[in-house]
């Protein structure tokens, strides 16, 4: 299966512009030249992507869960960890070191995993559906296998070495 290319947020530099009107060195064009390939990796990783799509709809799930069930504990702390599943693995991206890369990622699991319990929660105590409870639970299962397999399969490689 091919990984889904996410639109572009219009974040890139035109270093050109920058260079010209402001008479800026070499140096702070690549700068702008590696922040926008570091970007577009980003938004090209098959685990960000997912992660960001899973963002997505933990927020919409917060503000469901605040405007119309009127529930404000739980839906702060699934929002907090389960847009953090995301920003870590976007982190790992840039890791400086394979150590780093599978810190990062084990934070990611970890969010994930406390992301896991706030959908459990919310589900027994019938603030979320049975159906939007194995909707968004498939979704969560997904990204901890895959956050799992990845620190695994990074673990065993760097052990070869």
């Amino acid at each position: 299966m091919k990984p889904r290319r996410l639109p572009s947020a219009n974040v890139s530099i035109n270093s050109k512009f920058i260079n010209s009107k402001f008479k800026l060195g070499c140096a702070v064009s690549e700068v702008v030249n590696k922040y926008n390939q570091e970007y577009r990796d980003m938004e090209e990783n098959p685990l960000v992507a997912k992660a960001l799509d899973f963002s997505v709809r933990i927020v919409n799930l917060y503000k469901c869960m605040r405007e119309e069930r009127h529930e404000t504990v739980m839906s702060k702390q699934i929002l907090r960890s389960g847009t953090s599943i995301g920003a870590n693995a976007s982190e790992a991206i840039a890791a400086e070191s394979t150590d780093d890369f599978i810190h990062k990622l084990t934070i990611s699991l970890k969010e994930a995993n406390e992301t896991k319990y706030w959908i459990l929660l919310l589900h027994r105590t019938q603030f979320i559906t049975e159906n939007e409870f194995e909707s968004i639970m498939t979704d969560c299962q997904e990204l901890r296998k895959l956050v799992g397999s990845i620190i695994s399969s990074t673990k065993r490689n760097r052990d070869k070495k």
